[in-house]
């Protein structure tokens, strides 16, 4: 059967997981009265919840005969790791651009890297049918991209559709008959190229994809370049450089027929595979026969840029509503993790009960702990620190830098341009996006990035979009200012009473409710000064020999603010944490004694 290996490339909530959704229900995947889930790609609860895909998928379709490959790439910067080493799995991608919006950051990062493989591309304009659609003005704005990122003559020369992933068609111009998505899977075959089968080589493989599975161990997917493998022959795994990492057997070989990985007995140069039996391979590293000496070229693993510290729950309420609190049981599934995730680093740290990880981004590392929060842990989690280099020549410390484009309406471009030369950023370019927005570009550090999304919407009324992408390393650009407001600390174990809460509203904003369950040294709230406040959520009314008009009126609290784990984790400051367990998200002094935090500041003032 002829193949075409193709990825589908799209910014975050471009339309590319509903899109592949409707390529496969028409090319008949799926039995007619067959229950599938909306977005059947994107298979983990966190990613439906947020309507992002976080892994990279395979999946495959036959049309006419032809069998279409198609892997979904992440949107979000934080996964665009796995993207490029996607790129040396395919020989052509659609890039999927929204009607409205345009290219966005994202796009035009996996896109460079598209076209930086030599990769011609197929552009498909999506959500047409959306009211503020400007097609044509996207369509030319997707040509200069191209031109500026540097595109040959040939990939200038792109094919392009117009399309409604949701409704499941896909047109030749906006004049055309909107049926079906027919002219996709035609111009993809017509326009793909074949890949080359080197079927007379020895086998080798390029890993691009790592998970574990629960009975196989781990799986290596990735394109068979050359040759063929059979079940149980012997292979080796090389790094990028050549040397050795393991003897091994192909236990198990297994093809991608729609949603499902099938096993098969033989593969071969051109297919996009997963292969188990493997212990120490991993991203990046060669598969081959023992014969071959030269590994395929590779691109390196992306560096983490943020870290954080996981450790146990030590908190006077710890073990009452997680069933996995012990830090060995914390430590396997880190480890775990870190089999099938490529982009996470764990490392031990002096104190046995705390774990360094090491991340690309808060989306990331913020997935990991809801994920394992899921699944019974609880946790106390640091706030994030950056990840600092030194420059090999001059020993300048070097800090990561990012790419922030930021889409927002006129009336908010000074708040936004403001708030974020606060936190070190350079304006970078400023242009009209028509419709009365501007579309703003700047570098900025990693960590002046850190907590600033919450606010970034408070500021443009919850109308801006801000997309980001690494940028690289650049020298330290200074002291950013932190949070400037003080918090109410609890100072007593018990339920939190109405009274007590009404009378603390005048302090500050609470971020806890009448009957809450605290502990002395929790933060339950944000104090309107500079100072920490320790005070008493717990103090009842005192009962009188007199009934005076008035007295009794039954007390009304404000609304408390109650945090996202996201928005716990950008929130606290270095000598605070966030307890997470499966039902709460608590904030917390590291030094839950007032006597030992007063000790701590001292000791930190004169040091």
């Amino acid at each position: 059967m002829e193949l075409r290996n193709l990825a589908i490339i799209a910014h975050v909530d471009h339309g590319k997981t509903t899109l592949v959704d409707q390529l496969l229900r028409q090319a008949g995947t799926f039995r007619a009265n067959q229950q599938v889930a909306e977005r059947a790609m994107d298979s983990n609860d966190l990613e439906r919840e947020r309507g992002i895909t976080i892994l990279a998928k395979c999946t495959s379709v036959v049309w006419k005969d032809v069998r279409l490959n198609i892997v979904d790439t992440p949107g979000h910067a934080d996964f665009g790791g796995e993207v490029e080493r996607i790129m040396s799995m395919v020989d052509g991608c659609v890039v999927l651009v929204d009607a409205a919006e345009g290219p966005m950051p994202q796009t035009k990062f996996v896109t460079m890297k598209a076209l930086a493989a030599g990769l011609r591309p197929i552009v498909v304009i999506n959500k047409v049918d959306r009211p503020d659609a400007r097609a044509t003005d996207v369509h030319n704005e997707v040509f200069d991209l191209f031109s500026i990122l540097g595109a040959t003559e040939e990939q200038l020369d792109f094919p392009t559709l117009f399309a409604s992933g949701r409704s499941g068609w896909a047109a030749t111009s906006l004049d055309a008959p909107r049926v079906d998505l027919a002219p996709l899977f035609d111009l993809i075959v017509d326009y793909v190229p074949p890949p080359r089968r080197d079927l007379d080589k020895p086998f080798s493989m390029l890993v691009t994809m790592l998970d574990a599975d629960p009975y196989l161990g781990r799986v290596l997917t990735g394109r068979v370049h050359t040759g063929r493998a059979k079940v149980n022959m012997a292979i080796k795994a090389m790094t990028r450089d050549g040397a050795l990492i393991e003897d091994a057997r192909a236990t198990k070989l297994l093809a991608f027929r729609g949603l499902e990985r099938v096993p098969v007995d033989e593969v071969e140069a051109g297919d996009l595979i997963a292969i188990a039996g493997l212990t120490k391979a991993t991203v990046a590293d060669t598969l081959c026969d023992p014969s071959i000496a030269t590994p395929i070229p590779a691109t390196p693993i992306d560096p983490p840029t943020l870290s954080m510290t996981f450790s146990i729950n030590d908190s006077p309420l710890a073990g009452r509503e997680g069933s996995k609190v012990q830090s060995r049981v914390i430590r396997e599934r880190l480890l775990r993790e870190v089999e099938g995730n490529v982009a996470i680093r764990v490392q031990m740290t002096a104190d046995a009960d705390a774990f360094e990880v090491s991340g690309r981004g808060e989306l990331q590392l913020g997935v990991l702990v809801e994920t394992m929060r899921r699944e019974g842990f609880e946790l106390s989690i640091s706030r994030p620190r950056v990840i600092f280099k030194s420059d090999p020549q001059t020993g300048q410390r070097l800090e990561p830098i990012e790419e922030a484009l930021v889409d927002v309406d006129d009336a908010y471009v000074g708040v936004v341009v403001e708030k974020i030369s606060q936190r070190k950023g350079e304006l970078v370019d400023m242009r009209p996006s028509g419709g009365g927005k501007t579309r703003v570009v700047f570098h900025v550090p990693t960590r002046g990035l850190i907590g600033y999304h919450g606010e970034f919407l408070t500021d443009t009324r919850g109308t801006g979009i801000m997309s980001r992408i690494f940028h690289g390393y650049a020298p330290w650009k200074g002291n950013i200012e932190g949070r400037r407001n003080g918090v109410l600390i609890s100072n007593g174990d018990g339920d939190a009473v109405t009274y007590a809460l009404w009378y603390l509203e005048e302090r500050g904003w609470l971020m806890i409710d009448a009957g809450t369950r605290v502990y002395a040294g929790m933060i339950i709230g944000e104090h309107s000064r500079e100072n920490d406040l320790e005070v008493n959520p717990l103090r009842a009314k005192q009962l009188t020999n007199f009934r005076a008009s008035g007295k009794d009126d039954a007390v009304k609290l404000t609304p408390p603010r109650i945090l996202t784990l996201e928005q716990a984790i950008a929130y606290i400051g270095d000598d605070e944490l966030v307890e997470v367990t499966p039902k709460s998200i608590r904030l917390r002094k590291r030094l839950l004694d007032t006597h030992e935090r007063k000790k701590a500041s001292r000791s930190a003032e004169a040091g």
